[in-house]
Parts: C-alpha cells; sequence; structure tokens
C-alpha cells in the first residue's frame, strides 16, 4: 500500500497481511464488530479461549484496549504467554457473572460462549438471558454488546421431514465410522447428555427410494444435529451441549428488555458449511413437502446499551396522509406503459468527513444508533434478518438553495461540532440514484478531509432526527467498514459506497475481500465482445417519459405515527412519516452482478436502461444498470428466490448460468424514503447469446470509473464484485 507521496507503509501492509492470514471463520467474527465496536476505549472479548480472537481485535484496532476472559486459568496463562501487545491483557472471569466494575466498558464481544452458559448450567434458556444482563451492566451509556453464536429455528417446535444417508459409513455406535443416518439415531438418544432425561422424540418413516433413511421431528432438534453432524472427533462432548437456546426474535426481545438498542439481529448461513456441509448432505420439508432453507449457521446482534429513560424501540399504527411524498406518473413514449414515481422534495447531500491515523489510515465519521424506523414496515428480509429501527449512516444534509461549501460547513457545525478551522480540504464526492425504478432521489456526496485526529465519539444535537434519539457521531475505520457490509453486519449502501470512494481518491488498497469467495471457471465461449464503459457513456442521449395524471398502481405512499419508546415502554417521541413500497411485489430486491470470464479478463453485464428518475435529474432518460428484480410475495427466503431469479435472466437474456454467490451482506438503498432490501449475488456466465441487450464491459473499467455510475445498485455490485476478485488494488 502507498501513500498518495508514494511512501510505503509498512504498517498497513502488515495489517493487511495479518488479516488475509487468518482462517475464513476469525476474519468474520472480527469484520462483525466493525460497524458496532467503538473505535477507542475497553472491550471484554468474552470466553476468549485461546486468545486468537483477542489478539485479532487488538491488531486490528490499535485504539482499543482489548481484554480476554475466560474462566479456565490454564487458557488465561497459555494466552498471556503467546501474546504480547500493548493494548491486550487476559483474565480470568465467568462471562455469566460481573468481571468488571459496573459501567467501565465500551464494548463485549461474545463469540460462540453464550450456549456454553445455558449447556453447562442445566439447559436453563434463562441463564443466558442473565449472562447479558450481567454484560450489559458492565457496559458505559453507549457501549455495545455484541453476540455471535448459534440460533433456534423461529417456528423450532413444527414437525419437519428428515433425510440422512445411510450408506457414507457403517451401522456402528463409532461416531468416526458410522453413517450419518445411524449418528442421528445415536444422538437422538444422547442429546443433551448431562440432562437426567436426555435425548428428543423421533420417528422413524418410511426410507426414500434411494435408501436414505427419513425421520418425523422437531424442526430445532433437526437443526441441532445438522449443526453439528460434522464434529465427530469431540462427539461425546459435542452431544452434551445444546446450541439453541433464542431464536433471533428472542434475542432481540431479550436485548430490549435490557434496554439495549438493536442494531443488527442477522441470522447467517456459512457459505462455506452451505456448499460442503449441507448441500447434497441431507434433506429436510415443512409439511406437505414445504421447502426449508438449510438451518442459520449462527446469528449476529448487536444492541447499544442508552441511559435509563432513552430511546430503545418504536410502535407503530396508521395514521393519515402528511403530505411529503408526491406520487407522479410517467408514460414510456416508445411502449405507452405508465410508471409511477415517487417524488421528495429536498435534495439529499450525504457528508464523509475522514482523516487519517498515524499510520496513514482512514478513519471515517459516520452517524450511529440514527433512528430509521421506517424500515420496521419491511419485516424479516430473505435470510431472516430483522430490520433495524436504529442504523449508521453518512451525515445526511438537506441540500438547499444556498452553495455546497457553506451548507457543508454549516451542517458539520451544526450536526458534528466540527468547526470550519478543522476542515481541511473538500474531496468530489459521487451523484447516486439510490433506487431509481421508483423513488425520485439524487443523492450527493463530498468527501471532506479533517485536519489531525477528529473526536471518536460525540452525540448529536438534541433534536436533529425528530425523535428522542439523535444518534451519535463516531469514527468507524473504513477498511473495517467495508468488511462489516462484506458479512451482512453494516446494511447501509450509502456509507459503503462513499468509503469506496474515498478509498479510490487517496489511491489505496481496501484491503482483502473477506466475503464469500468468487471462484470463476472461466466461459466456455468468447461471446459478446468487451464494450468498453466510455462507449456506453458516450452513446448518444435520448428522452422516453413525458407525465401523465394516469398512475400504474404498482407503487403506494403509506403513512404512519411512529413512537419512540424506552425499555419501559413509556413513549418520548412521535412522528408521523411516509414511505413508499411496490403494492403487488414485497419489499425485498435481488440485484445482479453477471460476470465472464474470458481469458485473464473478468467481464460483467450492464443494461442499457431507461429510467424516469434519471430524465427527471439530468434532462434525459437514459441510464446504466444492473439486472435487478423486486421479487414476488411467495419467495420468502433466498433459495427459491435465487431459483427465480436465474429463470428470469435465461428466459429474457439467454444466458446459460453457472454458480452463483452471496456478494456481501444485504443492504438498504434508502431507509429514509421505504423499507426495502436489496440483496446483491454474483452469477457467472458461462454463454451468452451476441443479439442480447446486455453490455458486457471489463469490469476493472466499471471499478476504476465506479464515480460515474449513478445507479446505486450497479456501483455497489460492481465495486464488490471487483473487491472480491481482487481487481481494486
Amino acid at each position: 500500500m502507498e501513500a498518495r507521496d508514494g511512501s510505503d507503509r509498512g504498517d498497513a501492509r502488515a495489517y493487511d497481511r495479518y488479516l488475509a492470514a487468518m482462517d475464513a471463520a476469525m476474519r468474520v467474527k472480527i469484520a462483525v464488530t466493525a460497524a458496532h465496536l467503538p473505535a477507542a476505549g475497553t472491550v471484554a472479548d468474552m470466553g476468549m479461549g485461546s486468545g486468537t480472537g483477542s489478539d485479532a481485535l487488538a491488531a486490528l484496532y490499535p485504539r482499543l484496549e482489548v481484554v480476554g476472559v475466560d474462566l479456565d486459568p490454564e487458557m488465561v496463562e497459555r494466552a498471556r504467554q503467546r501474546f504480547d501487545r500493548p493494548n491486550l491483557r487476559f483474565v480470568m472471569g465467568d462471562i455469566a457473572e460481573p468481571v468488571f466494575d459496573a459501567e467501565s466498558l465500551d464494548g463485549v464481544f461474545d463469540s460462540s460462549v453464550i450456549h456454553h452458559v445455558t449447556s453447562f448450567g442445566g439447559y436453563d434458556h434463562d441463564a443466558a438471558r442473565r449472562a447479558c444482563a450481567a454484560q450489559a451492566a458492565q457496559l458505559r451509556a453507549g457501549g455495545t454488546l455484541v453476540i455471535r453464536d448459534f440460533v433456534a429455528p423461529e417456528e423450532g417446535e413444527r414437525a419437519v421431514i428428515l433425510a440422512l444417508p445411510a450408506d457414507d459409513g457403517d451401522d456402528s455406535d463409532d461416531p468416526a465410522r458410522c453413517s450419518t443416518a445411524r449418528l442421528f439415531e445415536r444422538f437422538a438418544g444422547e442429546f443433551r447428555s448431562l440432562h437426567n432425561a436426555p435425548g428428543f422424540p423421533t420417528e422413524r418413516l418410511e426410507d426414500a427410494p434411494d435408501g436414505w433413511r427419513r425421520y418425523r421431528l422437531s424442526e430445532r432438534h433437526a437443526a441441532e444435529f445438522l449443526l453439528r453432524k460434522d464434529y465427530r472427533t469431540d462427539w461425546v462432548k459435542e452431544a452434551r451441549e445444546e446450541y439453541t437456546y433464542f431464536t433471533a426474535r428472542g434475542f432481540a426481545e431479550v436485548f430490549e428488555e435490557l434496554g439495549l438498542r438493536l442494531l443488527a439481529c442477522t441470522p447467517i448461513r456459512n457459505p462455506w458449511i452451505v456448499r460442503n456441509r449441507f448441500e447434497g448432505r441431507f434433506r429436510w420439508e415443512g409439511a406437505g413437502g414445504a421447502f426449508l432453507e438449510p438451518p442459520a449457521t449462527h446469528v449476529i446482534v448487536a444492541g447499544e446499551k442508552v441511559a435509563a429513560g432513552a430511546g430503545v424501540r418504536f410502535r407503530r399504527r396508521p395514521c393519515g396522509p402528511v403530505g411529503y411524498l408526491e406520487l407522479e406518473g410517467w408514460r414510456d413514449g416508445e411502449t405507452g406503459q405508465v410508471l409511477d414515481l415517487v417524488r421528495r422534495p429536498e435534495r439529499t447531500l450525504d457528508v464523509l468527513p475522514f482523516f487519517l491515523d498515524e499510520d496513514g489510515d482512514p478513519l471515517v465519521l459516520a452517524r450511529t444508533s440514527y433512528p430509521r424506523p421506517v424500515l420496521l414496515a419491511g419485516g424479516p428480509a430473505l435470510d431472516g434478518s430483522l430490520p433495524p429501527a436504529y442504523v449508521a449512516e453518512p451525515i445526511v444534509l438537506r441540500e438547499g438553495a444556498g452553495p455546497l461549501g457553506t451548507a457543508v460547513e454549516d451542517g458539520l457545525a451544526r450536526l458534528a461540532h466540527i468547526p470550519p478551522e478543522s476542515l481541511r480540504a473538500f474531496h468530489a464526492g459521487t451523484v447516486t440514484y439510490p433506487s431509481p425504478g421508483g423513488v425520485l432521489e439524487e443523492v450527493r456526496s463530498v468527501l471532506v478531509e479533517l485536519r489531525g485526529d477528529a473526536p471518536l465519539l460525540r452525540d448529536a444535537p438534541a433534536g436533529s432526527s425528530g425523535f428522542a434519539t439523535p444518534g451519535r457521531i463516531r469514527a468507524l475505520d473504513a477498511r473495517q467498514l467495508l468488511r462489516a457490509a462484506q458479512v451482512g453486519a453494516l446494511p447501509d449502501a450509502r456509507l459503503e459506497l462513499h468509503a469506496y470512494q474515498l478509498f479510490a481518491t487517496l489511491g489505496v488498497s481496501p484491503g482483502p475481500w473477506i466475503g464469500e469467495v468468487i471462484a470463476l471457471e472461466g466461459a466456455d465461449d468468447p461471446g459478446p465482445p468487451p464494450t468498453p464503459l466510455a462507449e456506453l457513456l458516450a452513446r448518444p442521449p435520448r428522452r422516453r417519459f413525458a407525465r401523465t395524471e394516469a398512475r400504474a398502481g404498482f407503487l403506494e405512499v403509506h403513512a404512519e405515527t411512529f413512537e419512540e419508546l424506552d425499555a419501559k415502554g413509556r413513549r418520548l417521541a412521535t412522528q408521523d412519516l411516509e414511505y413508499v413500497t411496490p403494492g403487488p411485489l414485497s419489499l425485498r430486491t435481488l440485484a445482479c452482478a453477471l460476470l465472464r470470464q474470458v481469458g485473464v479478463e473478468v467481464r460483467m453485464a450492464v443494461d442499457d436502461d431507461d429510467r424516469p428518475a434519471s430524465q427527471c435529474f439530468d434532462g434525459n432518460s437514459q441510464l446504466l444498470v444492473a439486472p435487478a428484480w423486486r421479487l414476488p410475495h411467495d419467495l420468502p427466503s433466498p433459495t427459491p428466490a435465487r431459483a427465480w431469479v436465474r429463470a428470469r435472466l435465461e428466459e429474457e437474456h439467454g444466458l446459460r448460468l453457472g454458480q452463483a454467490w452471496e456478494l456481501g451482506g444485504r443492504y438498504h438503498p434508502t431507509p429514509g424514503l421505504t423499507p426495502e432490501v436489496v440483496h446483491p449475488l454474483a452469477f457467472e456466465v458461462l454463454a451468452a447469446p451476441e443479439d442480447d441487450r446486455l453490455a458486457w464491459v471489463p469490469l476493472a473499467e466499471l471499478a476504476a470509473r465506479a464515480s460515474d455510475l449513478r445507479d446505486g445498485h450497479l456501483r455497489l455490485v460492481a465495486l464488490r464484485a471487483a473487491h472480491a476478485l481482487d481487481l481494486l488494488r
């Protein structure tokens, strides 16, 4: 990595090498903390085991004092001998009891340890609640509790049919060599073996035609087996433990009861485990043969401790029109089709202040814990994630008629307590249409370089959000911010896009990609020739739309009263808000990066489309977009949604597709206007017709000129794909 002056930053290169040397599981564990733990202060890594995770946190967050905690004195002593950093220490303690003084910590991280509290405490699920309460009591107001652990299925007691192979081993009781079916039969009798009545009820059904054995049991017990069926070396120990104790909603309820403001609650299906331990290794189905997703491999839950009487959650109810959003119709002059468009009255300006630390690495100031209750109207995402009501986002200004520089100066002074004399320089940002298919919103951005170190944490001014909670201005490591987005821990798309722009402006690497690995096999034939991005950007302008009084009936504007409540349910503030939804379809969208590798070059499909939003802003309707679809209501989970989009791509574009990958975590394109949630995917295209309307642009060109891409979905999937394929260095 080089600085802008060309000098080598050895420490930054070591940082990237250190992260790349971690195993994938450890990289993900550390990344989930990035959007939620503070940039400075004291953080406890509870149940740290070998201490490797504590050491990783200390290495990647040099401003943090990291304290590894474990009940085993031998593990604590070994960790002390093995790891030596000035910001790292280890102590002995029970994570379910107070280890530190009350209100002395800025963060607590539990990675796969809370289930030990319940398993070795009589399988008492309330023990997990008490452990969370003890840890929350040790947090200062503004501190965060982050839990990464197993999660129970939401409808865990419903009956499922589980089919398992009986021919992948023998019929003995030896876990090292018995078949998966025989191992399950043993597990059904010894699960929770520390209990006085171990095991669980199961019914063996008629075997499947292929010889696999079939069983009827509860979904939770089936998940318990599937999550551990490959851990055969320590099988007796594994059978003692109960992995699942709370559902995702259960976690959310516990956090809110403890006065923790829920920032994230995301079930995760580890892609490696799904591909290597689930696919083709079992079959299960619900009542009547209903499709079931593989069980979530773990959950990420993050909550912020707030002062007594501060806002924790929201209550919703319908209200009359507010008059903020305007619904209008635009007719396509070529097809006659009418398209709905929702207009907001102000223009949006995103401001991203940043500064460089002593190693030259960028930190950004973001608005965290900012109330966005509109997202609650969306319900769970495809992956089962619960929508956050408080988010991390850029510092957002409503752009008026005055000059931009003055507006930014005034806004930073008012919202972030940053005086004009602290501003070193402005850097050009981008223009983005976050969701141009139906929302008339243009977001301009500006990167603001600060003089010296900026404050790492400040409260936003009271009243700046319209609710009792104004949010906080917090410094976030820009690389860790991107990694959080790659593993589903940062759902704000604009903050991520601005971070990518910052790295491009500084001319430094964003670091290794830690999301699902994309391994392209290569196209079967060269297919359509590549189209230079410059050629697409220089295409003749066109105007296809005219205003009309007609409406398509596709978009709907809703109005609701949102009441902010404290942990005791007392109302703190009330605000009427409007938001938009696609009436006939769901609030879930799939955006696709279609990738072809021809020789050594990777190309990505770009659709030259027309949108009335584009015509409203720059006078012309043409807009380069990524293929994306709002999903029907009857596609509630990832697998059928992915299959549906695959069919659309094959039918509408004549593509022959290979493997598909998650392209980082889900995101909300415009959380102040719509609860829409977008799930990005990458597909390998093995063959494409010559006469399709898709243009195939070298991915390196798209990444290098990402600021010229105005469709937010296109820019984000192009940057993530380029990052995953190591084209941003």
